[in-house]
């Protein structure tokens, strides 16, 4: 291989990291705590911005963009937030540097103190409802539909690249509505969306659920979300929809006059993503031999690497591949023609497997005169030589079958990580040997949840939307209970 990567089975926190450095997706920046995402990474990101951001207008969702810092005064008026948020944020005191007197470099001014101090955003509910006060007069201005792409910060002590940095790329929806059920259904319909997302682009199988009292969002009276599973046994949180209430509408006074006329507060949602999904894509799928990019998602989804030996047959087979790009391309299949000779063959296709690109196509002076190609496909290591008659065809035919052979095979590593418990001493016996969603009883109390998470470091992931009705007893102190919740430990 071209870069060598630690094995998964010997050191998995290791592996990926390797893997995210080494495939060129992110570094550690000179920012304690903050990454560079490269190109390639960002073309991932790029890739799953697009989509996003296409489904959310195709729910009547609009773009707007909010400032990066708020008043520290504005905190102060949603409670909850305010104490969820207070360990992790950055704050900006003064607007001036200046040379020291005594030589020792640049030093602040302590002349040039702000009159209230800048909260760098870690999220932003408060800036965004204070804004929707100027918006929202009368029942004909709802809703208001608006997210944004930005980025947050949140002063993060244990980092690491794209699950936990102090700054990270996301998008945040924030809507407000003229009735409880509005701002409900929306809460809802964006979990939905980022679900059909994760399965569907991602080729990760979430479970849609309610997130429980202790996790719930800061300022949220409901918090809904969609929980997947890492092949380390590990659950992810992949993305979140909350039910605000009329929280931050109370805290900054936004009312609208109702069809009688008379003065109501508002009701709100807010929703996001991060780069997270990111590491969520590279932990699902990814091998010892570095990433699996489901097609729908990868930078280009087909690699062509010529092989020859004189410069007339890399002339020949050039003509062969631009009539197959051309072809491929028409079809909206992404392509890459690496004629470079700055690597051999062999360097290329170990550098196109650890990057993780669908398929590589290689075409040397044999496969000219057969009427061939070889075609490998990077999730299951396979290689076969195909008729290059009918080639785009078929390549469109493998990339569908690549995305939903990646997809079954993490639902099936789910399902098979999946387990139900009755009892306290299979809970731990599970999480200790096999891992992975453990189906179980709760009493509903957030001391019990804590009890378990300071017992065993496992949380309640979510109580599924789906989970049925069923009578049976808290593992942990015996109460009654009458559905079962999904525990995991987590990222």
């Amino acid at each position: 291989m071209a870069k060598e990567l630690t094995s998964m089975s010997e050191n998995y926190s290791q592996w990926y990291n390797d893997l995210v450095v080494k495939a060129d997706l992110a570094e550690n920046s000179a920012v304690r705590g903050c990454m560079v995402i490269k190109p390639y990474g960002y073309a991932i990101w790029e890739k799953m911005q697009a989509q996003l951001d296409k489904m959310f207008k195709e729910t009547g969702h609009v773009n707007a963009y909010f400032p990066l810092f708020i008043p520290k005064s504005f905190f102060s008026k949603e409670a909850a937030h305010v104490e969820g948020f207070a360990k992790e944020c950055a704050v900006v005191t003064h607007y001036r540097l200046k040379n020291d007197e005594d030589g020792n470099g640049i030093v602040v001014d302590p002349d040039a103190k702000l009159e209230e101090e800048l909260i760098v955003r870690p999220t932003s509910e408060t800036i965004i409802w204070n804004t929707y006060k100027n918006w929202i007069q009368s029942w004909r201005d709802l809703p208001i539909l608006c997210n944004q792409w930005a980025n947050v910060v949140r002063w993060e002590m244990r980092t690491r690249l794209f699950l936990r940095t102090a700054e990270f790329l996301w998008q945040e929806g924030h809507t407000a509505h003229a009735t409880k059920e509005e701002a409900i259904e929306e809460t809802y319909k964006m979990v939905n969306v980022y679900a059909d997302f994760a399965e569907k682009y991602m080729a990760v199988p979430v479970i849609k659920g309610h997130k429980s009292e202790n996790e719930r969002f800061a300022g949220a009276l409901d918090t809904l979300c969609i929980e997947a599973l890492m092949q380390d046994g590990k659950a992810l949180q992949a993305g979140t929809s909350h039910f605000l209430g009329q929280n931050f509408a109370k805290a900054f006074d936004v009312q609208f006059a109702n069809k009688e006329g008379k003065l109501e507060h508002v009701w709100a949602s807010s929703w996001g993503v991060s780069t997270r999904l990111m590491g969520a894509l590279v932990m699902a799928h990814s091998d010892d031999n570095g990433l699996v990019l489901p097609p729908k998602l990868a930078p280009f989804q087909v690699v062509v690497v010529p092989i020859y030996k004189k410069d007339e047959q890399l002339s020949q087979i050039s003509e062969k591949v631009e009539a197959i790009i051309e072809k491929l391309r028409a079809k909206g299949i992404s392509v890459k023609y690496d004629d470079s000779d700055a690597k051999k063959p062999g360097w290329k296709f170990a550098e196109y497997e650890l990057k993780g690109v669908p398929v590589r196509l290689a075409i040397g002076p044999r496969d000219i005169e057969n009427g061939t190609v070889e075609v490998a496909r990077r999730d299951l290591l396979s290689k076969e030589v195909v008729n290059m008659d009918g080639i785009d065809d078929y390549i469109e035919n493998l990339l569908d079958d690549i995305q939903s052979s990646i997809y079954k095979k993490a639902f099936d590593y789910r399902a098979d990580r999946t387990t139900e418990v009755d009892t306290w001493d299979e809970f731990k016996d599970v999480l200790n040997t096999k891992g992975g969603f453990i189906s179980a009883h709760w009493d509903g109390s957030p001391e019990t949840e804590q009890k378990i998470k300071e017992e065993t470091k496992a949380t309640i992931r979510c109580i599924p939307l789906d989970a049925k009705e069923e009578e049976g007893k808290c593992i942990y102190t015996g109460k009654p209970s009458n559905k079962r919740v999904l525990f995991a430990i987590a990222y």
